[in-house]
């Protein structure tokens, strides 16, 4: 009797306990320690809360290629993999657009854009999970601090409409000095179009007849971007004759100053 004990299989789930020793692993480590595959199985949790969701996810690496590569799958691909379900996969799609709402909320305070790159950094962040093309619009006031920025058009991925009336409307509703157009290029290629020259060259005018200056149209494509205004394609309206660069100046001057409190 005492041998038929000791030869009986234990009925204690190898994967019991899994989830605590996931959870601690997050706690003490961080997302980061985690393989792609991790990951993914971790956030299903949410959408499984007994099962074991390591083999889906291993499918959802292995199908996507990565773990952005999930989160980036159409909604429709993502049902197409056995034992995702709608709850999941709408799970998987919002994930990005949480992360682009953080990133926005927490920097709602009146921001200072102090150059160029600071302005493309701070769009960036409002294309985090979008795979259509979207036109933002940044308002500055005097003191180059961000008071408004948003999406103002919506299209596919192929093109966006941009509706100058709406743009010319959030200026003055906002009292902006300057405005910042952007958009995104799902594509992945930055360069600008015929059509993105001759939109700048409208939402330029338009917002000259009620004293707002356009300072710059950055088109952006993943971690890319490019600035009209840098980039010298548009010289005949961002030339410094034309568009005298007191915002940026303004600005400088107060990092200037601030460096130099620093170091004393």
């Amino acid at each position: 009797m005492e041998a038929e004990k000791k030869r009986k299989p234990s009925s204690k789930n190898i994967h019991d306990g899994h989830r605590d020793r996931m959870r601690e692993r997050f706690l003490k480590s961080g997302f980061e320690a985690f393989a792609p595959h991790e990951k993914i199985e971790y956030l299903l949790f949410a959408c499984n809360p007994r099962g074991d969701t390591n083999p889906l996810a291993h499918e959802l690496i292995r199908r996507f290629g990565s773990f952005s590569g999930v989160l980036d799958a159409p909604y429709e691909e993502l049902l197409e993999v056995d034992g995702v379900g709608p709850v999941a996969a709408a799970f998987l799609k919002m994930l990005p657009q949480a992360f682009r709402c953080y990133e926005m909320d927490r920097e709602s305070g009146r921001v200072r854009m102090y150059d160029y790159q600071d302005m493309a950094r701070y769009l960036m962040k409002r294309y985090v999970g979008l795979s259509q093309e979207v036109v933002v619009l940044m308002l500055l006031d005097s003191s180059n601090r961000v008071i408004y920025c948003d999406i103002v058009s919506a299209g596919t991925a192929v093109t966006a409409n941009i509706y100058i009336q709406d743009i010319v409307a959030l200026a003055a509703r906002y009292r902006a000095v300057y405005a910042v157009l952007s958009h995104n290029h799902p594509s992945g290629s930055a360069l600008p179009s015929p059509q993105d020259l001759h939109i700048t060259s409208r939402v330029f005018d338009a917002l000259k007849e009620i004293e707002v200056l356009l300072i710059d149209h950055i088109i952006i494509a993943g971690r890319d971007f490019t600035s009209l205004k840098e980039s010298g394609i548009m010289a005949h309206l961002f030339s410094d004759e034309r568009q005298p660069r007191v915002s940026l100046r303004a600005a400088d001057s107060v990092r200037e100053g601030k460096e130099r409190t620093n170091t004393k």
